[in-house]
């Protein structure tokens, strides 16, 4: 009986401690368990959404040199949500050889979004002005919008590089956003994807699909279920969506493999805590019960 009670307290005194335990430990432990994916992505596998598959079969169909508009709206505040829809998209388009005319309706994301198309048109072997073109900023908000959709050329005389836009070959017969095949804004707010479907699509009539943060998805989901929108990228998780159908992983699907590397840990520690808490409880109501 004295062994048997020595080794129950050896066990409640091991739970005891274990529930004590400094935390600064676990703080290193998840700094670990997050930086780790990040590094070296595991790829767990991700689920595409029909939303993100409707994007992506979009840039499908598009016969070559179709014009895809692609609006950069938001500024590096958002960059790890949206950036990486970014490059999955610009990557889609240069390899289905479409032409891609790119601009911003954020001033303070100008210079980023210039010089992440310059990098993937890089990348890809495609040539500014034939084959893609920054437009840069486009001032106004809506008004911007309701001017490329009377004359683009009007509305951007030059491009970002200030080259006149009316003699560029990648904007050869699109006059106005009547000409454009499919257009997509990656929106962290206002002016953004909402801005694009009120005073673009339907004025214009173009095919419109977007990208957003995955706080503001919600609001955008009565859009897409009436077809208002044909297809949207939600935050960190459409990104990776995204990477999935190009079988192209990057840091999207880092992120996720961070976020879900996170999750099994902290499941773990509470379970593994409730383990010890009950151990460490009806040990000791044991030995003092037979005390």
């Amino acid at each position: 009986m004295p062994i048997s009670a020595g080794v129950k307290m050896t066990v409640s005194e091991f739970a005891g401690r274990m529930l004590q335990l400094d935390r600064r430990i676990i703080f290193v432990l998840m700094g670990v368990v997050t930086l780790i994916p990040l590094l070296y992505p595991l790829g767990l596998p991700v689920r595409v959404s029909p939303e993100a598959y409707q994007v992506y079969e979009t840039l499908e169909k598009l016969p070559e040199r179709s014009v895809l508009l692609l609006s950069l709206d938001f500024d590096p505040a958002s960059k790890p949500e949206l950036y990486p829809m970014t490059v999955s998209l610009l990557r889609h388009a240069f390899q289905r050889n479409l032409r891609v005319v790119t601009m911003t309706l954020w001033p303070a994301g100008t210079s980023m979004a210039e010089s992440v198309v310059s990098q993937l048109a890089q990348e890809a072997g495609k040539e500014d002005g034939i084959d893609y073109v920054f437009l840069g900023y486009g001032p106004g908000e809506a008004n911007a919008i309701i001017g490329m959709g009377q004359s683009l050329s009007a509305a951007f005389p030059r491009d970002y590089a200030g080259k006149a836009t009316a003699e560029l070959p990648v904007l050869e017969a699109v006059r106005s956003l009547r000409d454009i095949d499919y257009a997509i804004s990656l929106s962290a707010g206002f002016p953004g994807l909402e801005t694009w479907y009120v005073y673009g699509k339907e004025k214009y009539g173009f095919e419109l699909g977007g990208g957003c943060t995955a706080v503001s998805a919600p609001k955008f989901y009565p859009l897409l279920q009436t077809g208002q929108i044909n297809g949207l990228l939600g935050g960190l998780r459409g990104a990776a969506e995204y990477e999935t159908l190009l079988h192209q992983a990057g840091k999207a699907t880092a992120g996720m493999d961070a976020q879900s590397a996170m999750h099994f840990l902290i499941i773990g520690l509470i379970v593994v805590c409730n383990v010890f808490y009950l151990l460490s409880g009806q040990l000791r109501g044991r030995l003092q019960r037979n005390i």
